[in-house]
């Protein structure tokens, strides 16, 4: 992944527990190219789209999760908003108005780490 990059953790969980590699997309163009022109996403990655309430998958090769965020007041956990499994390419589109964000994940990923409403992930490393 291209970019600068954090680690998240599900809060509360054991060391163990997966981690999340999450490459930031905070300037314009970061946020208007996203995941277009990319052929996969590998897991345990995302791109986090901030700030940001709403995605398409127009110009994409692959379907995604799109996970909606909320900053918390500690500003480095993130509380899970709403999560959409399976946005295929083309044809996805999803809005939370509630969100700060978004993170955009291979398909199947969001239910597999745990990205549920209402979890909170802690960012636990910056600059890897």
């Amino acid at each position: 992944m291209a970019g600068r990059t954090v680690i998240w953790k599900l809060g509360g969980a054991p060391a163990d527990a997966p981690f999340l590699h999450v490459e930031i997309a905070d300037t314009f163009w970061r946020r208007f190219l996203g995941l277009m022109g990319r052929k996969e996403l590998a897991p345990s990655h995302a791109l986090l789209i901030l700030p940001c309430f709403s995605v398409h998958t127009c110009f994409m090769r692959f379907a995604i999760d799109a996970v909606f965020v909320k900053r918390q007041e500690d500003g480095e956990s993130w509380r899970v908003e709403k999560a959409v499994q399976g946005l295929r390419p083309w044809l996805g589109v999803s809005v939370c108005g509630t969100a700060d964000a978004v993170i955009e994940l291979r398909r199947g990923e969001a239910e597999r780490i745990g990205m549920t409403p209402g979890s909170v992930w802690e960012e636990v490393r910056r600059g890897v």
